[in-house]
This record gives C-alpha cells, sequence and structure tokens, in this order.
C-alpha cells in the first residue's frame, strides 16, 4: 500500500492535477513572458545537465533546452501527473525527460546537474528550505540554481485584489490562498538561500504585463479554474461569487486602458551557486 502523503502535499499535487488542463490558457500564456529573465539568470551553456524543478506544462524545459543545445541533458520533474502529462504532449519528441518528483525528496543521485531552474513553482513547495537544500544536494560543486517567483500580492495586479477578496469570505483559507506570493517579501528568498547553503546569492525583479481585452476575458480565466484562487472560488455561494468579482472589477479600474486590462505583475529572479 502507497504510504500516505503530507496533507500540504498532497494539497499542492491536487491543485495542479485541477488546473493542468487550462493552465497554458491562462498562466502558460503570461509567465513565458519572464523566460528570458530565467534564462540571464540561470546562464546555461551548451552541454549542460540540467534540472527544471516543478516544470509544470514544460515551458521553462523547452528554454533549457534550447539555451543548452547540443549534447545537454534536460530532466523535467513536477509533482503533478496531469501537468507532466501535458508537458509530454507538448515536448513531443524533443530529448527532454520528464519525471514525477517530490521536490523536497528528489530521486536524483547527489551533484549530478550542473543548473536547476524553477519558474513558478518553489512558492508551491510546502517547505522551500527543504526544496533548496534539494536543489543544492543534486546541483554539482559550482553549478547554479535559478529560480523566479512571484512578489508580494500588491505587486502582483492581476492576483492581489482576487486574493484580499477571496480572503475577506474565506479567512481560514488565507495561507492557502496566498501561497503563490508566499516568497515575495523583501529578504526572504535570499535568506531561505543563504539558510540552503548557496553562495553568490542574487534577486532582482522582473516586471512583465498581464493584458486582457476586457475584465469579462480575465474574469472567465479565474472561474475556469487556472489557479487555485479559481477553486476557491468555486466554494462560495453563488451571490459571495458575485460580490468579490464587483468588488475585483472595481479594484482592477485603475489598470483599464482603451477597454483592456493591462496589469503589471512583479516577480523576484534568484541566482545561487552551490
Amino acid at each position: 500500500m502507497e504510504a500516505a502523503q503530507p496533507p500540504r502535499r498532497l494539497s499542492a499535487q491536487l491543485t495542479f492535477d485541477k488546473v493542468a488542463a487550462v493552465y497554458d490558457d491562462f498562466m502558460g500564456r503570461w509567465t513565458r513572458l519572464y523566460l528570458p529573465a530565467l534564462r540571464r539568470a540561470a546562464a546555461l551553456v551548451p552541454g549542460q545537465r540540467i534540472l527544471d524543478l516543478a516544470t509544470g506544462t514544460g515551458e521553462a524545459a523547452l528554454m533549457a533546452a534550447e539555451a543548452a543545445a547540443p549534447a545537454s541533458v534536460i530532466l523535467g520533474a513536477d509533482i503533478s501527473l496531469a501537468m507532466l502529462r501535458g508537458a509530454k504532449a507538448k515536448l513531443g519528441a524533443r530529448p527532454i525527460r520528464l519525471a514525477a518528483m517530490d521536490a523536497q525528496a528528489l530521486a536524483c543521485r547527489d551533484a549530478v546537474f550542473d543548473a536547476v531552474i524553477s519558474q513558478l513553482g518553489l512558492m508551491f513547495v510546502p517547505d522551500p528550505l527543504a526544496g533548496l537544500r534539494e536543489c543544492r544536494r543534486v546541483l554539482r560543486p559550482g553549478g547554479r540554481l535559478a529560480a523566479l517567483v512571484w512578489s508580494t500580492a500588491d505587486r502582483v495586479a492581476w492576483f492581489g485584489a482576487l486574493a484580499e477578496e477571496l480572503t475577506r469570505h474565506l479567512p481560514a483559507r488565507r495561507t492557502e490562498i496566498l501561497q503563490g506570493v508566499s516568497l515575495g517579501a523583501p529578504g526572504r528568498l535570499a535568506r531561505l538561500l543563504g539558510d540552503a547553503d548557496f553562495a553568490e546569492v542574487s534577486v532582482t525583479t522582473e516586471t512583465q504585463s498581464f493584458v486582457f481585452e476586457s475584465f469579462d476575458a480575465y474574469w472567465g480565466h479565474i472561474e475556469s479554474g487556472a489557479i487555485r484562487a479559481g477553486l476557491l472560488l468555486r466554494e462560495l455561494p453563488e451571490d459571495a461569487r458575485r460580490a468579490v468579482k464587483d468588488r475585483v472589477r472595481a479594484r482592477l479600474a485603475p489598470f483599464a486602458s482603451r477597454g483592456r486590462l493591462v496589469m503589471p505583475t512583479e516577480a523576484l529572479v534568484a541566482s545561487a551557486r552551490r
């Protein structure tokens, strides 16, 4: 019989299994804009062995394969089997290996990778320090980690208003609602990297804009369940869902431009060496 999984790990796995089918329609569409920043932070070169941690649907793994070609070895690891199925369909015959792994207990030998990259996944690891220590373990001496996470909720415009309004209705779920920005507090990511014994730690910011043709287009993606907050929204009664929608619409009005929503979204880009 399979051993029971810790609740927070199981929660993350189930969440991403649920959002996998529509993830690229919303998150994948915009998070691709941050890949050049991740690539610069990783300083990838041809021939490297690279782990893409929390690979999701494989966008960062694709970037790594291009940056480190030829003769690179790329492994995309994720806890969600549904996400990995999406990645497999996207990657096709490309020489990128995919595997189901827990970021807190990687099924990899010590000192096997030249680089570990992670785009918008580290904040969902239940114990991010344990995840970072695993990243360091599997890196060769001198190997580099590059990770991208969301900044604070107030700097992630498309998410901040939604998160605050959801929390009004689901105060007991506050930690879960805000997990996507849980590493965004000033200094937190750098401290975690230091605690994991990384050297040459650098954390910079990268801002891109999420653009939607209308508020309703944006809200349609939220209601589709493309992110955890959208799944939590479904737990509310209809009148509460309407209230959340109306309040979020009002709060996002300053980002309207010629009918569209243009929402600046800040990420933190970390780089460190073993």
